[in-house]
């Protein structure tokens, strides 16, 4: 499948889960430490590559929940999505991630929330990206 390039990000990391990184315009620059619960120093005021994953993750696939409750001609009044991202060891000796995703929608039934959520997850380009290596549960509650 051929993509046209529409944007390019960069972003640079030194020092690994315990460094920083910084994307190229600036605006993304935080401190990275490992936290305490996966044996690391879990220093205050730091992030880690999960919540950045989750970060991205929940943006994207809140447009592609945008994009596909425009075309079916739904108009949620509110539209959140909580992104968690699990990281740990897995069978093959390497680690990996297990991502949640809820979309949480103000003015819809379930049944058309659910029917946004997942139609965007066929599109979203980080599902896409993670269809087949990453765990992903996809759910939606209204509120």
């Amino acid at each position: 499948m051929a993509i046209k390039v529409l944007y390019t990000a960069n972003a640079i990391a030194k020092g690994g889960r315990n460094g920083h990184t910084q994307s190229d315009d600036g605006v993304v620059s935080v401190d990275l430490s490992v936290p305490q619960a996966a044996g690391g120093p879990g220093k205050a005021g730091t992030t880690t590559p999960e919540h950045l994953f989750a970060a991205g993750y929940a943006a994207c696939f809140g447009g592609a929940c945008d994009v596909i409750a425009q075309k079916l001609h739904l108009a949620p009044v509110s539209l959140e999505i909580d992104a968690t991202v699990g990281f740990g060891p897995d069978s093959a000796g390497g680690y990996g991630l297990t991502v949640e995703l809820e979309m949480i929608a103000g003015g819809l039934s379930q049944a058309d929330a659910q029917k946004i959520a997942d139609a965007a997850h066929q599109i979203c380009p980080y599902s896409k990206a993670t269809r087949g290596n990453v765990d992903v549960k996809i759910k939606a509650a209204v509120v």
